[in-house]
């Protein structure tokens, strides 16, 4: 594909525009073979090459860099519209991108660094970042409690020894920010930026899950990986990763409604085109002319439109929305989508639960979305205490 970013400068708009057919056309592309990496339970590596190609992996990289620079609104209809072709790329993306726009959000990062992962991203390079936090022990650091993995001080740099779990991206990763703590007698907590390539790091490949199958989701464990005095981007005092950051909040939880919705799209476009093309000899129509098929694909409609209206709104207020908006957007969402692609099956029968046929592939990666942080229960648990003036 010929990049639409090598053209001649558009407007903002114009580029925007050109960003979401590329990712569209691309979409289409992957959807391809998208069965194929799930069955395998491999990244697509082709994708990202294309995805590099196509420009897209600079698309939170800032426009001093040669990247787009891309607001929350533009990147959860890009992240959206890839998940309609394959949803694991569209997660190993989604991570990049967040981290990537973190990065350049925050005071905290050594300015050298922070571009040096942004200047990589623009030139076309398949450099992606991902944050390394669950720990077999702790669980998702979401719900408190400190990392296991420790960094030592030394006169080199650090040294780190660790391992972590749910490591989405693994394999094609080239940097991880791993969450760590120092082994001070107060310790301090945060990021160190570890190329994934140093000695001393190890991908056990162990994801074999229901859903997002090819995420590459393993497992890594670092022993004494040394990394320079430089990559520890963001060390704090515990207490003070407490409170979460609204923007960063917001960026996530709309990232992933959007990329959940695109599952629930593709389910849908899936179901429209069976029903058209399925006709029964006992009703010598199609299955589309009848009309509680209408009823339900028009109900299934209706849940796909509110959460379109819900990212979007939202996207463009992600300044706005405080802490508890956010979660309250994403359980919304990921639930419309849940019943848009279970409705989907019961309305298929028996060719929807076929593994011959997408839907089925749909269902498995639309669950995951109930695992993804911040998990119901959490979100509902905040709203009540703040609605309770708790």
């Amino acid at each position: 594909m010929k990049s639409l970013l090598r053209r001649p400068p558009a407007s903002p708009e114009t580029a925007v525009a050109q960003r979401l057919a590329m990712a569209t056309e691309l979409a289409r592309e992957f959807a391809t073979d998208a069965a194929r990496y799930d069955r395998e339970g491999t990244i697509a590596l082709t994708n990202f090459e294309k995805l590099a190609t196509a420009g897209l992996l600079s698309l939170t990289v800032p426009t001093r860099l040669g990247g787009a620079e891309a607001d929350l609104a533009e990147v959860t209809r890009i992240v959206g519209r890839i998940a309609t072709g394959d949803a694991s790329t569209a997660l190993i993306l989604a991570m990049h991108y967040l981290h990537v726009a973190a990065i350049f959000r925050s005071s905290r990062w050594p300015r050298p660094l922070a571009d040096r992962i942004g200047l990589a991203s623009a030139a076309g390079e398949i450099a992606l970042v991902n944050a390394l936090r669950v720990e077999p022990e702790l669980g998702s650091p979401a719900r408190g409690g400190l990392p296991a993995t420790v960094a030592r001080r030394t006169d080199d740099g650090w040294l780190l020894t660790g391992h972590k779990i749910y490591s989405t991206g693994s394999s094609i990763l080239r940097w991880g920010l791993v969450w760590a703590r120092t082994d001070d007698e107060i310790p301090q907590v945060g990021f160190w930026l570890v190329p994934l390539d140093s000695p001393g790091v190890w991908i056990a490949e162990t994801w074999d899950h229901l859903g997002m199958r090819a995420t590459g989701s393993h497992e890594i464990v670092l022993t004494d990986v040394l990394v320079p005095a430089s990559h520890a981007v963001d060390l704090r005092r515990p207490a003070h990763w407490a409170q979460p950051d609204p923007i960063g909040l917001a960026w996530n939880t709309l990232t992933i409604s959007a990329l959940y919705n695109g599952v629930a799209e593709a389910a849908k476009d899936w179901l429209v085109a069976h029903l058209k093309s399925r006709a029964p000899s006992n009703l010598g129509a199609p299955l589309a002319t009848v009309p509680r098929f209408q009823e339900a694909v028009g109900d299934i409609d209706r849940l796909l439109r509110t959460n379109r209206r819900l990212i979007a709104s939202a996207g463009a207020d992600s300044d706005g929305l405080g802490l508890i908006e956010p979660g309250q957007i994403k359980l919304t969402v990921t639930d419309n989508a849940i019943r848009v692609v279970e409705r989907a099956l019961e309305l298929a029968g028996n060719p929807g639960l076929s593994r011959a046929n997408a839907l089925e592939r749909h269902h498995r990666d639309v669950l995951c979305s109930r695992i993804h942080t911040p998990q119901n229960d959490s979100i509902l648990s905040a709203a009540g205490r703040a609605a309770l003036g708790l």
